[in-house]
């Protein structure tokens, strides 16, 4: 090496040696980083805070009531009286003379419950005696405007939250409720009951095999038709569950979905020419159609809902073109991508014979995109359909407001299960549709997915 070389080397090594250190200041530098950004989330979002306020017992109650429901066994404290309701409502009251099968009446204000895990209460008139294995009678006496709470031992056990105006008890057998109004008893089951038949229909209580045989029975319990539609009708016209208002919710949100969809695809085509260069020569126009687009996608769709029904008006058609509004913009960017991408050589045979301008697109352009358009719309179709349960619970229409009114309310989760396992089935419903059309329009098959 002759001397000239030797400062050269030098700086070789030198930027080498820098080259190393700064690797390792990022390899080293980047996870300390993304460490502190999640200490920083850490108490900024105040987890610590959100793990103590955890409500767990609160938490089991929903899950609960999600899947199983509960029966209101209610003694009026001010004006005396047993009632009897599933899920506390007026439309699953049992009529005068039916109670419960876990009830036992022994007085005009006394009844004895079977709870589940061998727990039991007795309600009689304003005092209310509630067993739990293991530990004892827990009893609670409204005395005037006074609760007053009787324990076997000194201490109140955390499953009973107790106040001057209520007291509260939870345990695996049941739950309790005692205020100066009334007493009640809940007692859980597995199920959705009266899902198909509530308290006044004469196929209520009924087994499958006592249905089924009377379904083609010549005996008719209801006068003027036959079991089978009296079944159906009983069914569909169910005051608690409400089979026929959802059907026509899910309807009215594939509904939204489809308008919303085939209305923006619609308005996009024409303009989606107008923002590709290779049809518009003229920049400004262009310019201008893409704009547009950027404008009405980059409102969010739950904001232009908001927009509209202050414009328009709550229901469907609001939804409906809101979507139309947002997936607008989406499509005409994606379509006037496709169009700048087509295959000239095409178009040039069909104008070697003579064709028109309109011909042109026609028979040169048209068949060319159509693949990707009936893709681009129908995977489009198919999500709207989700975005159209989130935008009926904003615009008052389809099985989103049905949802969003079970969610306010906090009555009966049960529900809320319901809708959304129909949300999911919905979806599912709309996605293998999709795969067919898709597979039958674009791909030229006769299966779906």
């Amino acid at each position: 090496m002759s001397v000239t070389d030797i400062p050269q080397a030098d700086r070789m090594r030198g930027e080498v040696a820098r080259l190393f250190a700064r690797k390792r200041r990022i390899a080293f530098g980047l996870p300390a980083a993304i460490l502190i950004y999640f200490v920083y989330i850490f108490f900024a979002f105040d987890l610590p805070g959100l793990a103590e306020r955890a409500r767990m017992d609160n938490a089991r109650v929903l899950i609960a009531d999600s899947y199983s429901y509960k029966t209101h066994v209610t003694h009026d404290n001010r004006n005396g009286g047993l009632s009897f309701a599933v899920e506390g409502e007026n439309k699953g009251t049992y009529p005068p003379g039916m109670v419960p099968d876990f009830v036992t009446l022994t007085g005009e204000d006394r009844a004895e419950i079977a709870l589940p895990h061998d727990h039991s209460a007795v309600i009689d008139g304003s005092t209310l005696v509630f067993s739990v294995p293991g530990y004892g009678d827990v009893t609670v006496t409204v005395d005037g405007r006074d609760i007053v709470l009787d324990l076997p031992s000194d201490e109140v056990p955390d499953w009973i939250s107790a106040s001057g105006a209520r007291v509260d008890i939870r345990t695996d057998g049941g739950r309790a409720i005692v205020t100066r109004a009334r007493t009640e008893v809940y007692r859980y089951a597995f199920g959705w009951e009266l899902f198909w038949f509530t308290l006044d229909s004469p196929f209520h209580g009924k087994s499958f095999g006592e249905l089924a045989a009377l379904a083609v029975s010549g005996e008719r319990l209801v006068e003027g038709q036959s079991n089978l539609a009296a079944m159906a009708g009983d069914f569909w016209n169910n005051a608690m569950w409400r089979h026929k208002d959802v059907m026509w919710a899910i309807f009215e949100t594939i509904l939204m979905a489809f308008l919303g969809t085939m209305g923006a695809a619609l308005v996009a085509l024409p303009l989606a020419f107008l923002a590709a260069k290779n049809f518009t020569p003229l920049q400004p126009l262009r310019f201008a159609a893409r704009r547009v687009f950027d404008f009405v996608r980059g409102v969010d769709a739950l904001i232009w809902t908001i927009i509209l029904a202050r414009a328009f008006g709550p229901g469907p058609l609001t939804g409906a073109l809101a979507i139309l509004v947002t997936d607008t913009g989406s499509f005409g960017k994606m379509f006037s991508e496709a169009l700048e991408n087509v295959d000239d050589k095409q178009i040039e045979g069909v104008s070697s014979t003579g064709a028109k301008p309109l011909q042109r697109y026609r028979f040169g352009v048209i068949p060319q995109v159509t693949p990707i358009f009936l893709s681009q719309i129908l995977y489009y179709l198919e999500s709207n359909t989700r975005s159209a349960t989130v935008i009926g619970a904003i615009t008052g229409g389809g099985i989103g407001l049905l949802l969003t009114q079970a969610i306010i309310t906090q009555k009966d989760w049960e529900e809320v299960s319901y809708y959304i396992v129909l949300i999911v089935l919905m979806v599912i419903f709309m996605d293998w549709v999709s795969g067919l059309l898709r597979s039958r329009l674009i791909k030229g098959g006769e299966g779906g997915q």
